[in-house]
């Protein structure tokens, strides 16, 4: 999603807080929305936020650096994420990692200088027993070597 004018972004996320204005704990539930609808969180929503849920600047700030949901700058054209978690790192996960960062030229949480691939690292799929466990553009895939990542990255190019 192309990013909306700052007056059109704060308008917007005035409206998405007013529509959990009565929420307990509204900050997560916004910033999911903000996500979903912009693709990332816009570091110029921040000051929003906090003025809208009178929290301050810092609070918000460390609810979306802390959650790796909540990314600051917008994602690439497409998404791969590998799972980090130790039933995947047993079964070969390191080498696919260091595959998709040989391959791809950034390391987690990067984008490609083109915008096209976004890399990102997971802490389990809940998909263990068929790891190493890749998900591309939302598509989960098991049992991934470096071959098959190679593969997948060419098939869905």
């Amino acid at each position: 999603m192309a990013p909306l004018p700052e007056e059109s972004l704060e308008h917007r996320v005035r409206s998405i807080v007013a529509d959990h204005r009565g929420d307990r704990g509204a900050l997560l539930p916004i910033l999911h929305t903000v996500r979903e609808e912009l693709g990332y969180v816009d570091p110029a929503v921040i000051p929003v936020l906090a003025a809208e849920l009178n929290l301050s600047r810092a609070d918000v700030y460390g609810v979306v650096t802390f959650y790796e949901d909540f990314r600051q700058t917008p994602p690439g054209r497409r998404t791969v994420r590998i799972c980090r978690a130790e039933a995947c790192q047993a079964v070969g996960a390191v080498t696919v990692a260091d595959r998709a960062r040989e391959r791809l030229g950034i390391t987690f949480g990067e984008t490609t200088p083109d915008g096209e691939v976004t890399l990102e690292q997971v802490f389990c799929f809940g998909n263990c027993a068929t790891g190493p466990a890749v998900e591309i553009d939302g598509r989960l895939y098991g049992r991934v070597g470096p071959e098959r990542l190679d593969t997948l990255l060419e098939a869905d190019a």
